[in-house]
């Protein structure tokens, strides 16, 4: 018995052994451990990974761009409700328990015992704090060590007021929603204050299953967890059994919510997040909460849009109807077949899909994606001639089955009065960006027809021949160097000897000659002939370097004659920054985007600083310093304040080539802008080579527009640009402009109106009466009562290797390049006998 005894002895005192060397080792693990734990301190000023926004200058929101949707807000905002619905659910002893419900642990810790598998039971919402701040996902018996030492950190260190803020912001709840706010956002569409009790506890009860849970994508799973929230928040006496049953009555009725947009800009939100990632990286760009605030205007923007779509579906319209994109035969008897095959049609700049169901003599009924079937009246159906090759169309169609058949899937455009038109996805693009020209801010941009089917960015990226839209510049060079609008110049044959031996002969598009024409007269009419012997006069280096003064890369400019008609490349937005230097009376600006930005915490990390033109300096300048061509003008001159943008050109030239570009809109190719009803608006048509490019660049001392129209694997779009850009333009600037006072740069000194004969370009005489007014500069009267004015070089001169000559009687016109055909669209107009001023 003793022996019995002392054996039991031994072997009790082996347990107490085993135990204490146990407590030792889970106690050093638990030094260990807690020697390894993170500082939960930092939670105290976490930020959570926030969506980088784009906003219009005027704050409404462009576009947001994160992997995850999150909206934090604090836990004053947070509906109590909302707060009951998911303690109910996920941990009921909260305010009770120190971090951990070793009632709950004890629980789980009975299911392993029982089954051998492992499950999160037991976790306080503490905990999930610890484990998704600061652990992995991954279950290890480690991790739930950690979880419990770190939630006790956490209670010790935190309110429980401040855990459920970071809970309730952190949690996943599936369709990339983090947090209760973006979860309320995506499922509904509400803010957290318009929630019901049935969404509350449907929000509530998704954190235990994101995905299986999702009452989208598995309504009914969806449900049974609600309302087993609804039952738990009963049990508990959150809500009362009347308000119980009437929740559980509540259908699913969720759909996913995209963020709304107040403004849809989708390639300013493009250049905004390429620029954010550029700076900041994508991780930094993507998840700290940075607000972009552009500088674009929103009713700008607006107008931009509808403008370019009106444009370029007009001129679609205009060159004929390519046909079905298919043809599905006839009807099934089920139309939700077809309902079915038109969602995965793609809805293009708001031009639906639809299939023709039946057609009537002038008539055709179609039916779109969501199953509404429309009428097709003869007005919506009679544009639609067939095109017949690049160039032709088909005789004018007589009945709908001319134009349409039964099947035919096709595209339909809902008109303003709510009508609807046969349509088509153009294959014509465009492209309007709209400056102010006194700081440089982008106002509006619209890079294409449709951004989700190119994201080519053609305000930015397409760099195109001007046309005829870049003379004034070259007009400018000229009157830089002396030469003045009464300047008289030989609209007449001219044969140019290349350096390789090769001759070009250039004409004026319509093959006529018009003699002698001063300079104004020859840039109304878009004289080609005029512009390349004005370049022949000045210089190519000169005009090159001089071309410096607005922007242009002299690397992207021909060192050529055909400099004159605009074979160089530009994108429309260098297009519309050269053009601002007209605008606001000689000041070279820098295009920007982005006027600031503001970090999570409301603090402004940037602030654009945009060198300005000053318009009161100008009557403060010094003219007579302009006149050497030779002055280093990227000094600036005059009155020179702080943040002013260097002066690159004088105002005295920049005021007579606006006045030049007002005739353009009053009398010129660019006559039907008139329509407009706006004396102070000045600009110049422009098309290239073969029709390939059309363009129309306009401003006044406000906003600065460059209209642009062409294929982008060029080819002739058989249209000038007073028909194709022009149009585009007016309808931007009439809305753009609705309401605001007509704005032009003020006269500068040094600047004269005088009278002159309108043949010779040479002061009126005193009794003369056929004359008109001319704008000179002072130094310019003396030259013109001395000199004869009359410009016609008959002698051959050369000039960086082009030989030019006269040439009475010009031949061989298959060898004519670079020719220019935007002229003589004058509507009848003649030259102006006065001055718009």
């Amino acid at each position: 018995m003793s022996h019995l005894r002392r054996i039991l002895r031994i072997l009790v005192w082996c347990v107490i052994d085993l135990f204490i060397v146990g407590a030792i080792a889970f106690a050093l693990l638990i030094v260990h451990l807690e020697n390894d734990l993170p500082d939960v301190s930092v939670l105290k000023d976490v930020q959570m990974q926030m969506p980088m926004q784009v906003y219009t200058a005027d704050g409404k929101i462009i576009a947001e761009f994160a992997e995850k949707r999150r909206i934090p807000v604090p836990y004053d905002q947070i509906p109590p409700q909302l707060i009951n619905a998911v303690l109910a659910t996920e941990d009921q002893r909260f305010f009770e328990h120190q971090g951990v419900d070793f009632l709950g642990l004890a629980r789980a810790g009975l299911q392993l015992a029982l089954t051998g598998t492992k499950s999160q039971g037991g976790s306080t919402i503490t905990m999930q704090v610890a484990r998704n701040f600061f652990l992995s996902p991954q279950k290890t018996y480690t991790r739930k060590l950690k979880e419990i030492l770190l939630a006790m950190k956490i209670e010790k260190e935190l309110s429980k007021q401040k855990i459920l803020d970071l809970y309730l912001n952190k949690i996943y709840f599936g369709s990339r929603a983090y947090g209760v706010a973006a979860a309320a956002q995506v499922y509904y569409g509400k803010t957290l204050d318009q929630l019901t009790l049935p969404e509350m506890a449907m929000i509530a009860g998704l954190p235990k299953g994101p995905s299986m849970l999702n009452p989208i994508t598995h309504p009914v799973a969806a449900k049974d967890r609600r309302d087993h929230v609804l039952q738990r928040m009963l049990d508990h006496g959150y809500i009362t059994q009347a308000e119980y049953e009437q929740a559980i009555k509540t259908p699913i009725a969720t759909t996913y919510h995209a963020l709304p947009i107040d403004m849809d800009a989708p390639y300013v939100a493009e250049m905004a997040r390429n620029a954010m990632v550029s700076q900041f990286g994508a991780e930094t760009a993507y998840t700290s909460g940075f607000k972009v605030y552009t500088t674009i205007d929103s009713s700008y923007q607006r107008e931009a849009d509808a403008s370019l779509r009106a444009a370029l579906l007009a001129y679609d319209h205009r060159h004929g109807y390519r046909g079905p994109l298919k043809n599905w035969g006839n009807p099934p008897a089920d139309l939700t077949i077809w309902e079915k095959q038109l969602t995965v049609i793609p809805v293009v700049n708001g031009l639906q899909p639809a299939v023709v169901l039946d057609i009537n003599n002038q008539s055709a009924t179609v039916m779109l994606a969501n199953g509404n079937k429309i009428p097709l009246g003869w007005d919506a159906l009679s544009w639609a001639r067939r095109k017949v090759g690049d160039k032709y169309l088909a005789a004018k169609p007589k009945t709908a089955s001319d134009v349409v058949h039964v099947g035919d899937v096709v595209y339909v455009d809902q008109q303003p009065d709510s009508s609807w038109m046969l349509s088509q996805n153009p294959q014509i693009e465009g492209a309007i960006v709209a400056l102010n020209p006194n700081d440089g801010a982008i106002l509006a941009l619209t890079g294409g027809f449709d951004f989700y089917e190119s994201k080519y960015n053609r305000v930015t990226q397409a760099k195109r021949q001007p046309g005829s839209s870049f003379k004034p510049f070259i007009y400018a060079a000229a009157l830089a160097k002396g030469y003045t609008l009464a300047t008289v110049i030989n609209d007449a044959p001219i044969v140019i000897t290349m350096p390789d031996g090769s001759v070009w002969r250039p004409q004026n598009s319509n093959k006529r000659f018009y003699g002698p024409t001063r300079l104004r007269v020859a840039l109304i009419k878009s004289r080609n002939l005029v512009s390349i012997r004005l370049l022949q006069m000045i210089g190519i280096s000169y005009t090159i370097q001089y071309l410096n003064n607005f922007g242009f890369d002299p690397k992207q400019l021909p060192h050529a004659p055909s400099l004159a008609l605009g074979t160089g490349v530009v994108t429309p937005l260098e297009l519309a920054t050269g053009y601002s230097v007209f605008a606001n009376g000689g000041y070279r600006v820098m295009p920007y985007f982005i006027d600031h930005i503001v970090d999570a915490n409301g603090n402004i990390i940037y602030q654009a600083q945009p060198k300005i033109a000053c318009e009161s300096c100008l009557l403060a300048n010094n003219p007579n310093q302009w006149d050497d061509p030779d002055v280093d003008t990227s000094k600036g001159a005059g009155v020179n304040p702080v943040n002013v943008a260097p002066e690159t050109i004088s105002p005295q030239v920049a005021y007579m080539m606006t006045s030049a570009m007002k005739d353009v809109v009053q009398f010129g190719t660019a006559a039907q802008a008139r329509s407009v009803g706006r004396q102070d608006l000045a600009g110049k048509t422009g098309t290239t080579n073969d029709t390939k490019d059309a363009w129309f660049a306009g401003f006044n001392s406000d906003v600065v527009a460059v209209s642009w129209v062409g294929y982008d694997q060029p080819r002739s779009i058989h249209e000038y640009g007073a028909q194709a850009a022009l149009p585009m333009w007016m309808t931007f600037i009439q809305q753009a402009l609705n309401g605001k006072p007509e704005h032009s740069m003020p006269e500068p000194p040094g600047l004269v109106i005088v009278r002159i004969d309108p043949n010779s370009g040479k002061l009126a005489a005193p009794w003369q009466k056929n004359t008109t007014f001319e704008i000179f500069r002072q130094e310019d009267i003396q030259q013109h009562k001395q000199n004869d004015n009359w410009v016609n070089p008959d002698a051959v001169t050369s000039d960086e290797g082009y030989t030019y000559s006269d040439e009475p009687s010009p031949t061989g016109e298959g060898q004519v390049q670079y020719h220019d055909p935007d002229q003589e669209q004058d509507q009848g107009q003649t030259a102006p006998d006065s001055i718009i001023f």
